[in-house]
């Protein structure tokens, strides 16, 4: 069972707050999709468990697995969070009441909190709000 403060260090240490931004500088977006938020972790394939328990903890997600033919490298798996319910609702809200340590991290988390804020105001359907989301980004570790 995981506890709060594990999932918190594990977080600082291994997990990832970003949104993608697609072809913020060009006029024409080709994709639906310009701006996917997301919140995930990746860990070698004999600690594919623990993903498993966090997807049970948080009750959204999945868990991924991510192939790596690279010398040195090894398997990974992937546990992610993409939904924006699901980051709007459990992710954020957990992170917020259970603090990251490392001030990089919660700089990070913060940074995402303000572009999903963005996202949900609908910023990420014009080129000057991909444009803000791209310089948000551009802040993040």
């Amino acid at each position: 069972m995981l506890t709060k403060d594990y999932i918190v260090g594990l977080v600082d240490g291994e997990g990832s707050f970003t949104v993608y931004v697609r072809e913020a500088t060009s006029p024409k977006v080709k994709r639906r999709v310009k701006a996917e938020p997301r919140f995930y972790l990746k860990l070698i394939e004999k600690d594919k468990t623990i993903l498993d328990q966090l997807k049970l903890y948080f009750g959204c997600g999945n868990v991924y697995f991510q192939k790596d033919n690279r010398r040195n490298h090894q398997h990974c798996y992937r546990f992610e969070v993409t939904h924006r319910d699901h980051l709007g609702k459990i992710i954020v809200p957990f992170f917020k009441k259970n603090r990251l340590r490392l001030p990089s991290k919660r700089r990070d988390f913060e940074l995402f909190c303000q572009m999903l804020t963005l996202i949900e105001r609908g910023v990420h359907h014009t080129q000057a709000g991909l444009v803000r989301l791209a310089k948000l980004k551009a802040k993040m570790h």
